[in-house]
């Protein structure tokens, strides 16, 4: 089939400056298809489907205010009772299992942070699959492996439930303003199905292919690239240090430069603010980039240049650092080195 993109909303602006504060908790020639959103009235009652969201942490959360905001009718699950009432502040509504939930919804999205968690969520004693009524969609969001996604697929649709393959990005500014980046594939009925969905949480839509996996391929090529590049961006800010460059006038230079990267722009002002809070862990990319290993391993493809950033994010958590933001893999090179990172974000252990 042929791979389309189509566009919800313009493209954002990006922006130069450094970054404000803000269990589940979270193949084709294309050809471009582009809907412009804003400005327009939200769904009309009686073609809104109900939708449900399991896994409410940032991107969760985001995500599912923003849905709710857009006029749908949303339904919340997460093992974390102040995730629950964080959502139900803005309006939404809670259910106490997947099991619950899904009894109330006619399209699912699943937002958790591992293939474990997916499994108990899908497949579970109070999982949705038990629960959820013929022709009903989950819309699996987690970053998984490939191969696994495909399985998932074909054991909902055993029970007459359809899957759309459906890995997110963009960080929790965009899950919260409804201008996510979408990976998806599977069948035009899905499709169909999420297109409500999509349109109310997605800036832009790839839509890949008609079969699970194809979107979780793609979810692992931009994973790869993200670590490599948070892990890149940490070396070069810490020698840059090293060797008495002031780490601002590193930011300011090289966003300028050549050897900018998007990961650069955005995550070295975490290091510059001595801000380590987590809007993306060091954990989940151990996780993500050790699916790209084992991935490339049942490919019998190295990923050499992956593997190098696996290890200094999986230093960095076994330092202690796993929860903190992934910018905080730059702490590898503190301890190895001594260098001096901006005063907020010493570690005093090191």
């Amino acid at each position: 089939m042929i791979a389309l993109t189509y566009r919800i909303r313009p493209a954002l602006k990006r922006h130069r400056k450094l970054r404000s504060s803000s269990g589940w908790s979270g193949q084709n020639g294309s050809a471009n298809r582009h809907i412009g959103k804003q400005g327009r009235a939200a769904v009309s009652d009686g073609t809104t489907p109900r939708v449900g969201v399991i896994g409410l942490g940032a991107m969760g959360l985001g995500t599912a205010t923003a849905l709710h905001e857009r006029g749908l009718t949303v339904v919340g699950c997460d093992v974390a009772e102040s995730a629950c009432r964080a959502f139900e502040a803005t309006g939404g509504r809670c259910a106490a299992t997947p099991a619950e939930l899904a009894a109330q919804c006619d399209v699912v999205l699943v937002v958790v942070v591992n293939a474990a968690q997916v499994e108990q969520v899908l497949f579970g004693e109070s999982g949705l699959a038990h629960a959820l009524a013929p022709g009903a969609l989950v819309i699996q969001c987690a970053t998984v492996a490939p191969s696994l996604a495909e399985r998932l697929g074909a054991r909902l649709a055993e029970r007459g439930l359809l899957m759309l393959d459906a890995p997110i990005s963009g960080g929790a500014a965009k899950a919260r303003a409804g201008r996510l980046s979408v990976m998806a594939s599977g069948s035009a009925e899905a499709f169909d199905k999420a297109g409500p969905v999509l349109d109310a949480m997605a800036e832009i839509v790839h839509r890949l292919g008609d079969s699970p996996g194809i979107g979780s391929s793609m979810k692992l090529v931009n994973q790869l690239l993200a670590g490599v590049h948070i892990a890149a961006a940490a070396e070069a800010v810490a020698l840059g240090i090293r060797m008495g460059l002031e780490p601002r006038r590193v930011y300011e230079v090289i966003t300028q430069s050549a050897g900018n990267s998007w990961m650069f722009e955005n995550r070295v002002p975490h290091v510059l603010e001595g801000d380590y809070t987590p809007l993306s862990a060091v954990d989940i990319f151990v996780k993500d980039l050790n699916i790209v290993h084992e991935t490339g391993r049942e490919l019998a493809m190295p990923t050499p240049v992956a593997a190098s950033a696996l290890q200094q994010f999986t230093a960095a958590k076994g330092a202690g650092f796993g929860r903190e933001d992934d910018s905080a893999v730059i702490k590898v090179y503190q301890r190895l080195s001594g260098i001096a990172l901006p005063e907020a974000a010493n570690d005093e252990g090191a």
